[in-house]
């Protein structure tokens, strides 16, 4: 995840919030009743502190950006300086539910990546996953933010089945926003301060912009199967896996 994400992005940021919902809709019960719970490119914490406050469980966060760690606004949780690809035997099939948000876009050798968050996740356990949607909307702010691809279901659900899991929910969200991201695709056409285009597309401010983004936002019914700006899936060992 870009620096300047950490920067931009708050509990009150319409999309995070928007965010947390979709998973509330899609695993909630998961969240509820897991035992031990993970995410992986926790950053600043703030998918952490949404369960902590929701829910009051704790979710071991890690990640490899040590300034956003510093900045970390979990109450609970533990957090540390880890890659996954270590794979420390006191971790081994550690947590039954591993939280994968906005991380996949960002790796190159995603089949090596998914071989390693496996080798963390309890048998049974539950990858939950989310990441940007739409190759036909990949632009300069997705090069700002050092996506390396968006996503649909079917390539999400290629990517996990070659990893041993089963996407067994999910669902597209964030389609009322489609036009926004079409229009920033246009608009960052050609523009190469990448701090100005991650900041322009993805900055809401505090106020009524970030308001109404919130409430238009809320327009759309989870799950939906249809069209969207970012997708969300519950991945599940296979039995082949």
């Amino acid at each position: 995840m870009s620096d300047w994400y950490f920067e931009l992005a708050s509990i009150e940021h319409f999309w995070v919030r928007r965010r947390f919902q979709v998973l509330q809709k899609l695993a909630g019960e998961l969240i509820a009743n897991a035992k031990d719970m993970a995410e992986f490119g926790c950053g600043h914490g703030l998918l952490q502190r949404q369960i902590e406050d929701a829910y009051g469980r704790q979710v071991a966060g890690f990640d490899l950006n040590e300034n956003a760690l510093k900045q970390n606004v979990s109450r609970l949780s533990k957090v540390a300086c880890y890659d996954v690809l270590q794979r420390k035997e006191n971790l081994r099939e550690r947590f039954d539910v591993v939280l994968l948000f906005d991380v996949l876009e960002h790796i190159q050798d995603e089949d090596t990546f998914l071989e390693a968050i496996q080798f963390h996740l309890a048998q049974p356990g539950f990858l939950i996953v989310n990441t940007p949607a739409g190759e036909w909307a990949y632009s300069g702010y997705d090069v700002a933010a050092g996506h390396v691809r968006r996503y649909s279901i079917k390539t999400l659900r290629e990517a996990a089945k070659r990893n041993g899991f089963e996407v067994t929910k999910w669902s597209y969200w964030g389609l009322p926003l489609a036009p926004a991201l079409a229009i920033r695709k246009l608009w960052f056409k050609g523009k190469n301060d990448q701090g100005k285009v991650y900041a322009a597309g993805f900055d809401s401010g505090d106020g009524a912009i970030n308001k109404a983004l919130r409430a238009l936002a809320r327009c759309e019914v989870i799950p939906q199967k249809f069209f969207g700006t970012s997708v969300m899936a519950v991945c599940q060992h296979s039995l082949s896996g």
